[in-house]
């Protein structure tokens, strides 16, 4: 179920900016800063070890407390924002260059070419996403670079589907049919202006995809196949905090845990409510 599916009715109204919608966009305006920023910010080095300080808890040397090779976690998550945005970016991009061109494609061709677009994405969502992710991993091997790429491979039938529904509705507006009386050319049609009136429905689209790409890349991360270390990233450090739970500390995993779900929850609530008002506008 998508989340334009679950999101609240309050969000879907063309209420101007409800609380929840800023109070989620200020989330993300600090994750922002603070990836930006981390350098400034961070009290120490991502991969600094200070094995006399493991599992710390709060207190004015580690604000957020230290994992079990005494890292410092506030610094860690700072960093670790820069990856958990620009992967996701990333990703998307790649999907939506993809996906863009071949919605696009299918809904202006029709016939065949609609058919084999509609056939080649049918056998891609046959795959479960994070299953088609993990075997083409298994091929190239593990890291970011490669969870990326196969990630965005695998949100590319999303995307297709979803531009080409959009187009196949533009294409029935009037002002097709009166550029083509004109003498314009298919081509011409369907770049200059059938793709750019796509823009604002797609990017609201790609923006409540953000939060489920993050989650993504962070569950890959979490599972060994992303990530390696001494990345900071924020599903691999929760993968690293889960053996000091047994012991007690929940901090080395409730940190990035925690700053997952809080930007994931905020892109969702921003992107829901962005994909309403820019569809809103076509």
């Amino acid at each position: 179920m998508s989340a334009l599916t679950l999101a609240p009715a309050g969000l879907r109204t063309g209420a101007r900016r409800p609380p929840v919608v800023v109070t989620a966009g200020a989330v993300l305006v600090l994750v922002v800063v603070a990836a930006v920023f981390a350098p400034l910010l961070a009290p120490y080095a991502p991969d600094a070890i200070d094995l006399s300080a493991s599992l710390a808890g709060t207190g004015g040397e580690h604000l957020l407390g230290t994992d079990s090779s005494g890292q410092d976690l506030l610094s860690r998550v700072l960093y670790g924002a820069r990856t958990s945005l620009i992967a996701p970016i990333l990703l998307l991009s790649l999907a939506a260059f993809l996906g863009v061109t071949l919605g696009t494609l299918a809904a202006w061709r029709g016939g065949w070419v609609d058919t084999l677009v509609s056939r080649l994405t049918d056998v891609m969502y046959a795959f479960p996403g994070l299953l088609f992710t993990v075997l083409i991993i298994a091929v190239f091997g593990a890291g970011m670079t490669t969870s990326v790429l196969a990630l965005g491979l695998a949100y590319t039938p999303t995307v297709a589907k979803y531009t080409r529904s959009v187009a196949v509705a533009e294409r029935r507006k009037p002002y097709i049919d009166a550029y083509r009386v004109q003498g314009m050319g298919g081509a011409r049609i369907c770049a200059r202006h059938l793709v750019p009136n796509l823009g604002r429905s797609v990017l609201g689209y790609l923006v409540v995809l953000f939060g489920e790409a993050l989650m993504s890349l962070a569950t890959l991360s979490y599972l060994g196949f992303g990530a390696q270390p001494p990345s900071s990233d924020w599903g691999l450090m929760v993968q690293e905090g889960q053996a000091a739970v047994v012991q007690g500390a929940l901090l080395p995993a409730l940190v990035p845990g925690i700053a997952i779900a809080l930007v994931v929850v905020s892109f969702n609530v921003v992107g829901v409510w962005a994909a309403d008002r820019l569809g809103s506008r076509r």
